[in-house]
């Protein structure tokens, strides 16, 4: 297998593996804690290394883990406190257990090859240099097992508490009631992401943990309403991020890790813009259309509510309307036309008068809007 191939493979299952827990982080509106924790967990390392003198220990896994959770516990603390906001808590939390853990690195770590660079940045070109092998067998990168391993435990988790999840994050109150512990499945929850984000780390670094881990998930929410469809989605558009700045850093010669974050932000920015229910083009027509809807039944109401007056002439005539309505007259007349064509309105006398066709919409258009307050 060429490098290339193994570091494609493992930019793919860094992606899907992180953008499952993912779509829980975006879904609860935490997707700033994914940045906390994926920066935060570099103590529970840094404190795991020195308990065991190695680098290699899955102690390392463990004390980043916990550390995830008591960046979470701590936030909570503070945020249940209702003196600092959420947001206000993480910016307190994360900079402090972060830089504790700088500090020591620089003071007491500076021989040893654990540093701030490499948990930031990481270097996917170096993944496949790092070799697993079984009975003196090479049989590839360690990243493709470790990371394999991960993505297997994020599955089997949301698989089997798929129910537990859905409602914890919808309705926190029900699943209080019908007795599934939302603490304990938001704890597991978070000590998940501490797990990947540290598993991620010597591969990409904690920059495209946050990207992989927020990107998709936010795409695939642009796109989709049903929940299993999101997750899949995401983990489909997280494999595909990392294969395009895969190729996009090899063609132009730049970071990898650095290509696939960029990436991610623009295959977002384009779902951003062009998704076919929440994308932004879509909300400028959808809110064009909406306005001159509302233009219409606004300027059929005025016809209804003074046609047969005594001064029906002065409000309803052709050249008279616009003084009452307040409107341009361009679009004034773009409303007038439209309504004309749809055989709503008609001139008579220099008169704007309602068909039965629009007087039957007026009515039925005032109707709704009085049942809906």
């Amino acid at each position: 297998m060429s490098p290339d191939l193994e570091i494609q493979i493992i930019a793919v299952i860094v992606a899907v593996a992180c953008s499952l827990p993912g779509v829980f982080l975006v879904l609860r509106k935490m997707s700033m804690m994914s940045d906390a924790i994926t920066h935060t967990i570099l103590l529970g390392i840094v404190i795991a290394f020195f308990l065991t003198e190695s680098l290699t220990s899955p102690l390392l896994i463990v004390g980043a883990a916990i550390m995830g959770v008591i960046t979470v516990f701590l936030t909570e603390v503070l945020n249940n406190t209702k003196l600092v906001s959420e947001d206000s808590a993480i910016g307190i939390v994360f900079p402090l257990l972060f830089s504790i853990a700088i500090i020591i690195i620089s003071k007491y770590a500076g021989s040893v090859h654990l540093d701030t660079d490499s948990v930031l940045l990481g270097e996917l070109a170096y993944a496949p240099f790092d070799r697993l092998e079984l009975f003196g067998r090479d049989i590839g990168p360690k990243a493709i097992y470790s990371m394999g391993t991960i993505l297997i435990i994020n599955l089997i988790f949301i698989i089997g508490f798929f129910k537990e999840l859905k409602i914890v994050t919808f309705d926190p109150a029900l699943a209080t009631i019908l007795g599934f512990m939302p603490s304990l499945i938001h704890y597991s929850l978070m000590t998940l992401v501490s797990v990947t984000a540290v598993g991620a780390f010597e591969s990409v670094g904690s920059i495209l943990v946050i990207a992989f881990m927020i990107g998709p998930p936010i795409t695939a929410y642009l796109l989709t309403d049903d929940l299993k469809f999101m997750i899949i989605l995401s983990a489909l558009v997280g494999a595909i991020n990392g294969v395009l700045g895969y190729q996009f850093a090899v063609y132009f010669d730049v970071s990898i890790a650095g290509s696939m974050a960029v990436m991610t932000g623009v295959v977002f920015l384009l779902v951003f813009v062009f998704a076919p229910k929440r994308g932004l083009v879509t909300m400028i027509r959808r809110r064009k259309s909406q306005r001159f809807e509302f233009a219409e039944k606004s300027l059929l109401f005025h016809v209804y509510n003074h046609e047969g007056d005594s001064d029906e002439r002065v409000e309803l005539g052709v050249d008279t309307i616009q003084n009452h309505v307040n409107w341009d007259k361009n679009f004034l007349n773009k409303i007038m036309k439209t309504l004309k064509e749809e055989k709503k309105v008609y001139i008579e006398d220099g008169i704007v008068k309602l068909t039965k066709e629009g007087r039957d919409f007026a009515i039925k258009s005032y109707e709704e809007i009085v049942s809906e307050f």
